[in-house]
């Protein structure tokens, strides 16, 4: 049983406030929501379900749905509309699942794709960008047949187990990773270097940076900074604290800093980024 995506209608990476609320529509064409962090409460037609930080929610054709942000934690959200008329989507009505690493990587790679093909944020329609990489638009529709096919294997459990020395030396990899990627969390407000976490994880720097490049696409440096940048939009949208707290918190020697650092990760500095938030509720 074949699965074919025939077209992308929409993609949206949303980074909300924590009192958000989308009120809902119907469409004639697929649709998931994946929270990437945070938690929502998603409604569809009569039913309700809770979605936690990995989770991810499909929604058929001319289903009514709608959410709203919970606890107070602003959510930030990946949303896709599709056409697919292949009969294997029938699994995915009314499903809520779990991604693994693999597939969270998928769909991380599926947003990068979109963010090299479309003007970002992303609207509706989407545009264009003039200096899309050839084929984007094939890469985004072939990864993303990929994710729903492995979650299709996975739930029939028909996928073919890897040899026992490789799928223990692929598991060993990737504990490796979340292993740095948990420290970093727990250190976010620390000035972490590459030759600190070598030494803490035992494990030679040139090393260190291939594996995680190679599991994450960022090195390991650009990825703490990129931590730090997603946690302090985080902060701001959850209203808690104000710039110089957040800086403080991040580990950041001032607000001018943080405020540099964040208007080159962001294209907007903090203040900015605030009103877009607000503008979005």
């Amino acid at each position: 049983m074949s699965l074919v995506i025939n077209k992308v209608i929409t993609m949206h990476y949303f980074e909300f406030g924590k009192d958000y609320s989308f009120n809902g529509e119907k469409h004639d064409f697929w649709e998931f929501l994946y929270v990437d962090r945070g938690e929502v409460e998603v409604h569809a037609d009569d039913q309700r379900y809770l979605l936690k930080q990995g989770s991810i929610i499909f929604h058929r054709p001319n289903e009514f749905h709608s959410f709203y942000a919970t606890k107070g934690k602003a959510p930030n959200l990946i949303v896709m509309t599709f056409d697919c008329h292949s009969k294997a989507m029938q699994f995915f009505e009314q499903k809520v699942l779990h991604l693994e690493d693999e597939e969270r990587n998928l769909l991380a790679q599926i947003v990068r794709e979109g963010q090299q093909a479309f003007e970002f944020p992303f609207g509706h329609p989407l545009v264009r960008r003039q200096d899309a990489p050839v084929g984007s638009e094939q890469m985004i529709q072939s990864y993303l047949e990929i994710l729903f096919v492995r979650l299709l294997r996975k739930s029939a459990q028909s996928e073919v187990e890897s040899p026992l020395s490789t799928g223990a030396k692929e598991k060993s990899v990737h504990d490796l990773t979340n292993r740095v990627m948990n420290y970093m969390e727990q250190h976010i407000d620390a000035p972490l270097t590459l030759n600190e976490i070598s030494q803490v994880f035992c494990v030679g720097k040139t090393q260190l940076k291939d594996l995680f490049k190679k599991h994450t696409t960022y090195t390991l440096m650009e990825y703490f900074a990129k931590l730090k940048i997603d946690h302090a939009k985080i902060l701001i949208r959850e209203e808690t604290y104000n710039f110089t707290e957040i800086a403080r918190k991040l580990g950041f020697s001032s607000v001018h800093y943080f405020s540099k650092a964040f208007k080159k990760a962001t294209l907007m500095s903090p203040s900015e980024y605030a009103r877009t938030v607000k503008s979005r509720m």
